[in-house]
């Protein structure tokens, strides 16, 4: 599923093409993954905005309009963005296609029609639920402030994935984080000493930026990729590596599940 680092790659890489780009019609080949309005006044709306931004919030990509109007976008497990000619083939799985006046097509592809698509006008209620998420990871999270989200016994990595608390962690840089802290997935947050709600509150960011950095790709190669091509798999450092050593002590990799998730650790690094 993409988390942060994904998504801000697509942000980073569609946003330089699409500013300023008006969108002149809207093709939709499958409306269930239009989450609000009705599929017919979607398309409506949608004709004649100009784009002035691209923007994230959490894993939610937003579209935002001259004039206040927005589209919200959350990709979910096997949602991507294209942008290709108008001219080129449509890959399956198409569900919407964009139309902009330079030619270009901003498309929508979901082999599982899990993600979503909001229109919100100006003025309007964002009902995708992107305003109900907690704080970006960059620029103001503290020790107190997770420390005040993590009070119980529930597990550090619950807290981690709760996206009232954080935006944009998920399964895979929950464990990363939590591995470059020492720190167990299965933790009470009640048992983390202040050192290590400051460790964690750093590593968050730390560890996020340097997965963006390492997923930085040219336009070029995200289209040849079908904006699918993500790049941070070999620095995983113990996600998805259950039973192979640990990077930094050799021991073998534990995987265990918590709340139905798998969480790999280093039974000897993380306490």
């Amino acid at each position: 599923m993409p988390e942060l680092p994904e998504v801000e790659t697509v942000r980073r890489v569609l946003e330089p093409r699409l500013l300023q780009k008006t969108v002149r019609a809207v093709h939709i080949y499958c409306g269930q993954v239009i989450a609000a309005p009705a599929p017919e006044e979607f398309a409506a709306c949608l004709v004649g905005q100009k784009v002035e931004a691209f923007s994230r919030r959490g894993k939610f990509l937003r579209l935002c309009f001259a004039g206040g109007a927005f589209l919200t976008i959350h990709l979910r497990m096997t949602g991507c963005l294209t942008l290709e000619g108008a001219e080129a083939p449509l890959a399956g799985h198409t569900h919407i296609a964009l139309s902009l006046d330079d030619g270009m097509q901003l498309r929508y592809v979901d082999v599982r029609r899990l993600g979503k698509l909001w229109f919100t006008p100006a003025g309007g209620k964002d009902v995708s639920g992107a305003d109900k998420l907690g704080i970006e990871p960059f620029g103001g999270l503290t020790a107190a402030y997770l420390r005040a989200f993590g009070g119980g016994r529930r597990p550090v990595k619950a807290l981690l994935l709760d996206q009232r608390a954080v935006a944009g962690i998920g399964n895979i840089y929950s464990d990363e984080i939590l591995f470059s802290c020492g720190i167990r997935p299965s933790r009470p947050c009640c048992t983390l000493t202040d050192a290590e709600w400051e460790k964690l509150a750093a590593a968050i960011p730390e560890r996020l930026e340097y997965f963006i950095e390492k997923n930085s790709i040219s336009f070029a190669e995200y289209a040849a990729g079908g904006g699918k091509d993500y790049r941070n798999t070999p620095f995983l450092q113990v996600y998805g590596r259950g039973g192979k050593p640990c990077p930094v002590c050799g021991a073998p990799l534990a995987r265990i599940v918590l709340g139905g998730r798998s969480s790999v650790f280093c039974p000897h690094c993380q306490k």
